[in-house]
């Protein structure tokens, strides 16, 4: 398994709250069966999958107010 540290992420995310609200909705995705991971990976966990997407530049974190607003709905 990879060894991630919150360091890796400081260029991929502006804040920790929203690479882990981001990493959740990706690994929700990875746990359905259609979905694939889109990094070679040897972890069988979702949310390493989606953290490795993450820091690989395979799954992008836009912030933005439309961002909070489809929270919100």
């Amino acid at each position: 398994m990879a060894v991630l540290s919150i360091a890796d992420f400081e260029d991929k995310c502006d804040s920790l709250y929203r690479l882990v609200i981001a990493a959740a909705r990706r690994a929700g995705q990875i746990s359905r069966p259609e979905t694939r991971p889109l990094v070679p990976t040897r972890s069988r966990k979702s949310t390493v999958i989606a953290l490795e997407e993450i820091m690989q530049g395979k799954v992008e974190i836009f912030a933005g107010p439309q961002d909070e607003d489809a929270f919100v709905e």
